[in-house]
């Protein structure tokens, strides 16, 4: 499969950052580490290329399969009119990785979505609190060894 340009020339800027860059089905998709994910953030926000919007940011449950929770970053360009897909796998013994919400204020609610589903917590997030759930909701219904008829605690009607 051929390489986009924006893809290569990403390649060529941060190599050291990136552990696999490949097209699939006319995306292009980053894969980095833990460590290396804000830095490749924050470079790719700045000049040249400008992905200033962050579209969407989301979790893949691979637990029983790889025994990782893969974040997904989708980010825009306007300059180029591209969108570039960043996957941070995280191991199951540390679900945790850099909030983005310095960067891009939507990341706010998007992450307390993700630690609300799939209990990944983020790293420097200003108030990371379950945004669905009620506090006393035991587990993280988008993970794949949730019960799927499980019984959650019935909690008293606050006045």
């Amino acid at each position: 499969m051929e390489e986009t340009k924006t893809l290569s020339e990403v390649r060529q800027l941060y190599s050291d950052k990136i552990r696999e860059a490949f097209t699939l089905h006319g995306d292009d998709i980053l894969v980095t580490d833990r460590e290396s994910f804000l830095s490749l953030v924050h470079s790719l926000k700045g000049k040249p290329l400008n992905y200033i919007m962050l579209l969407d940011l989301t979790a893949v449950d691979y637990l029983a399969e790889r025994s990782t929770v893969e974040m997904v970053y989708t980010l825009y360009s306007l300059d180029r009119n591209h969108r570039l897909r960043i996957k941070v796998p995280l191991p199951a013994a540390e679900l945790s990785i850099a909030s983005l919400t310095a960067l891009w204020k939507n990341a706010n609610w998007l992450e307390r979505e993700v630690f609300d589903m799939f209990g990944v917590r983020f790293e420097g997030h200003p108030d990371l609190r379950h945004l669905f759930l009620y506090d006393e909701f035991q587990g993280h219904p988008l993970r794949k060894d949730y019960p799927l008829r499980r019984r959650q605690p019935i909690m008293p009607l606050r006045k």
